[in-house]
């Protein structure tokens, strides 16, 4: 085949050496614009998982790389006076130029052309073309519509320097100054060097005075900005030196693409996506794309094919990574939103913030470093244990551990009467060892119902209904049970949801009502608009519900203002198009119900906690700033607890689903308001394992964690959880002969760790290296 490859970076440079490794007949040809010996940027890294491929695929490469390694296994957090170190890490770096001088003394080995300082000519007429030019790749940009790039620039200001000061240890410096947190990237590349990357916020960034120097040439530095973090970062650097290379102020551009392909024309590294280099991936990734791309195009019987197993194959990876670089990225973006942390919960935080390095994967890599999180997260309890398990107190209800039953619509109830299903699934939770048991939504009214099948508390029979479920969890459990109040507004009236989740009902519908008169989808039912008296009369109901809540006994009480339900719906401004007091600015759509939580709060006198939707994930909704404002109104009010969940507002929205997707919202209302005014933060969405919920609460990114599709899996999942972590809980009389799980084929002995961890602990031991 004729091969050609546009950019001669790691990415480029390496696929070509292993296609003509796999196939000598193969005629390749580089072109690169720069020179051989222009880099920019000082070190790259590497995990032992991404080496072990490159010393499988070609040892010669792996062997000259070997020589140039710096290792490290442990990070170290600077941070207001204090350095913590956490071990087991297992990463290797080495200088980038010395990285392209190897690939290219081997490219030249194997017979491959390589053409530098030149741009990529028309490549018509070749078998296979590779681009590899980079995050402003030529080739991407030129077919845009059929790659489809969104380029995402994002929000920190950083500069790429090296420095003679040789780091033992991947180093985060935290530097708390009167323009605001600004943070040092640090590690070794070789026995001379390190690379040295200042990062902060755009507005600290400006605040801070710098400026981006125009009439710079290409390759050139900002030497102004580099003087002045020379004085900045005195403390860390002493007498070293730092350099530049082509280093000036950038934001970090996110990129992606629909597809990877086009005709026998593909993306590798860079040009198809990037990744944040907090996480250190972005050449790491070009040569993971490399080898899968050489091993796809050797074993495949045509070019089609092996592009499309090569797209196949990395585009779960590469989405993986990038969902773990955004959560780094964010991270950092909101350092601010920390800097109050105690120094161990700062630690721990900035240790996992990807949400690849978690709580169990740490209890392996360094147990020592856990142990002592744990015990400084024990400084106010009675004892050492996992963090779920610390007890909590939501306003003035102690719950025994962290674990929540989240609210889950069942769908079960006739005329609104909680029945043997109810007292059987909410009993059998609490059994179960959750510290909080929530209803399902509870709607006031009939016509306020989502389906005929949800549950109320309307009527008297409902009352007496609910008592019987909440005697039975006091009288059989240590768990507490709380009710969730609401109205389905302009969501009502339809089918059970496996009927047809949201779709109206074929007969026998009731009308629904709601801010304004925007039906949900097309196919529901238009919402009568509220008067300013309906509404007084729906406030009424609330009030009259929560009268009933008290008298059945429930321990706490929340109100649904999330997923586009009538509270809910008067919060969006993609629902609440109203012109009176009661619609507009944030302030007037929060008036209404915020009037519901005074007038609930006045005759209830137990926690009281309010559900909501920290954004509506469509454009011109609710956005992350308004969240903030919104959970800050009802925290005045004397909230006790913010239940953090996102999206179900609009029938157009497009969440970006994933593992605990949604505490990025909880994180950041705790950190802003719940700490501040002593409320409850509680986390949901996704989160499924313990090592998560252990990793969320530690953090202090959540007080607590509510778990709901686990529980339907696993009624027991916390007791069993305690029994993974070797943690002694206390297990309901009759199912204690079973809280101790033997091992497979024995009948006595230790227990097995079933999920000890979720990324793997470093395949090799690799001593630090030290200069």
């Amino acid at each position: 085949m004729r091969i050609a490859v546009a950019g001669g970076g790691a990415g480029g440079l390496y696929f070509a050496a292993l296609a003509k490794q796999l196939d000598p007949e193969h005629e390749i040809t580089v072109w690169e614009r720069n020179s051989p010996d222009d880099t920019f940027g000082f070190g790259v890294v590497f995990s032992d998982e991404t080496l072990g491929g490159i010393e499988h695929a070609d040892t010669a490469v792996f062997e000259a790389m070997r020589d140039e390694f710096a290792r490290w296994d442990d990070i170290d957090v600077h941070y207001r006076g204090t350095t913590f170190t956490s071990g087991g890490h297992g990463f290797a770096a080495m200088s980038r130029k010395r990285l392209l001088n190897i690939l290219q003394q081997r490219c030249r080995a194997l017979g491959i052309t390589i053409h530098f300082q030149t741009e990529a000519p028309d490549l018509t007429g070749y078998d296979l073309v590779v681009a590899a030019d980079g995050v402003n790749s030529t080739t991407r940009n030129t077919y845009a519509d059929t790659f489809q790039p969104t380029i995402e620039t994002r929000r920190c200001k950083y500069i790429w320097l090296g420095t003679d000061l040789v780091f033992d240890a991947f180093k985060f410096y935290v530097l708390d100054t009167p323009a605001g947190i600004m943070q040092v990237h640090g590690y070794p590349y070789s026995r001379d060097g390190s690379t040295f990357i200042l990062e902060m916020h755009d507005d600290v960034w400006e605040r801070a005075g710098f400026t981006a120097p125009t009439g710079l040439r290409p390759g050139e530095s900002d030497e102004v900005s580099i003087a002045r973090i020379r004085e900045l970062c005195a403390d860390i650097l002493g007498d070293h030196q730092v350099f530049a290379n082509n280093s000036k102020w950038t934001n970090f551009a996110t990129v992606r693409c629909a597809t990877w392909r086009h005709g026998n024309m593909v993306l590798l590294g860079d040009a198809a996506h990037t990744a944040h280099f907090s996480i250190g991936s972005g050449t790491k990734l070009a040569m993971e794309d490399a080898l899968a791309l050489a091993a796809c195009l050797h074993e495949k019987s045509s070019v089609d094919t092996a592009l499309a197993a090569y797209e196949a194959e990395r585009r779960p990876v590469v989405t993986s990574t990038q969902r773990a670089a955004q959560a780094s990225l964010e991270w950092f973006e909101n350092i601010g939103q920390y800097a109050d942390q105690d120094p161990h919960q700062f630690a721990f935080n900035i240790v996992t913030r990807s949400r690849r390095v978690t709580y169990d994967n740490l209890r392996l890599r360094d147990p020592e470093f856990v142990a002592s999180m744990d015990t400084w997260f024990a400084r106010d309890y009675e004892s050492v244990r996992p963090p779920m398990f610390q007890p909590f107190r939501i306003g003035s209800l102690e719950v025994p551990n962290r674990v929540i039953v989240s609210p889950m619509d069942m769908y079960s109830a006739v005329d609104g009467v909680p029945n043997d299903f109810h007292l059987v699934h909410l009993g059998s939770k609490a059994l179960g060892g959750a510290g909080l048991v929530m209803t399902e939504m509870v709607c006031v009214s009939e016509t306020g119902r989502i389906t005929p099948g949800c549950t109320g508390m309307y009527a008297p029979e409902h009352e007496a209904g609910w008592r019987r479920v909440v005697d039975f969890v006091h009288a059989n459990t240590p768990a507490k049970i709380g009710i969730q109040l609401g109205h389905s507004g302009r969501k009502g009236s339809t089918k059970l949801m496996w009927d047809g989740i949201d779709q109206p009902l074929p007969t026998g519908n009731w009308a629904v009502c709601g801010p304004s008169a925007l039906p949900y989808s097309p196919v529901n039912q238009t919402p009568r608009e509220l008067s300013v008296d309906e509404m007084a009369d729906i406030k009424a109901q609330f009030v009259a519900s929560a009268e009933a809540a008290a008298r059945a006994g429930f321990d706490l009480l929340e109100l649904h203002c999330a997923h586009g339900y009538l509270l809910s719906s008067f919060l969006s401004p993609l629902t609440n198009q109203r012109t009176d007091s009661y619609g507009g600015s944030l302030a007037n759509r929060l008036r209404y119900p915020l009037e519901v939580f005074d007038a609930v709060r006045a005759v209830w006198d137990g926690p009281l906690t309010v559900r909501i939707s920290a954004t509506d994930w469509c454009e011109g909704g609710i956005s992350d700033a308004e969240s903030v404002e919104i959970a800050r109104a009802f925290a005045e009010r004397g909230v006790d607890g913010v239940d953090v969940s996102t999206g179900q507002v609009v029938s157009t929205e497009k969440p970006a689903y994933g593992r605990s997707y949604q505490t990025p919202y909880a994180d950041r209302i705790r950190n802003e308001i719940g700490r501040k005014y002593g409320v409850a933060v509680i986390a949901v969405g996704a989160i499924s394992s313990y090592d998560d919920v252990n990793s969320l609460i530690l953090a202090g990114r959540a007080d607590l964690c509510a778990l709901g599709r686990t529980h339907l899996y696993d009624p027991q999942w916390t007791l069993h959880a305690a029994a993974e972590q070797d943690f002694a809980i206390a297990w309901p009389k009759p199912f204690a002969a079973g809280s101790r799980k033997p091992q497979s084929g024995r009948t006595d002995g230790p227990k097995p760790r079933l999920d000890l961890i979720r990324q793997g602990a470093p395949t090799t031991a690799h001593a630090r290296w030290r200069p």
